[in-house]
């Protein structure tokens, strides 16, 4: 199939599958006699699981070590949870920094009039390096 099909087939946008190839993140399929790429239904699964590891937030760097993981007969299982694991903690990290930012926000918020006054705590506390 070419790269439309494999694209609409995998929720991957052409130029994004264009950029996995580029970066090697995926390997050069191969091409017709004019040029144009041609996927196998083991590459559209390729993708498919890329898209799914991106959706969960994975980088470039893991999921090219989970896709070559998921290829290799000789794995073993404690390496995958091993980088899950490691991302896990990654999104922990994330989730704690993300909830502070709300709730500096909320604080700065509650403490805003939100009325025709030009004072504003928003404002203020954004002002402030902390």
């Amino acid at each position: 199939m070419n790269i439309g099909q494999a694209s609409k087939q995998s929720g991957i946008s052409t130029k994004m599958i264009r950029y996995y190839e580029q970066i090697g993140l995926l390997e050069t399929v191969n091409r017709s006699n004019s040029g144009y790429r041609l996927y196998s239904k083991d590459e559209v699964d390729d993708l498919c699981f890329l898209r799914h590891s991106r959706d969960l937030g994975f980088s470039s760097k893991q999921m090219k070590e989970l896709l070559y993981l998921r290829k290799n007969a000789n794995r073993q299982s404690a390496d995958v949870k091993q980088l899950t694991q490691e991302h896990i903690e990654t999104l922990n990290q994330k989730i704690t920094q993300l909830q502070e930012m709300v709730n500096s926000l909320q604080n700065s918020f509650d403490h805003c009039a939100g009325d025709d006054n030009a004072e504003c705590a928003i404002l203020e506390d954004l002002g402030q390096a902390k």
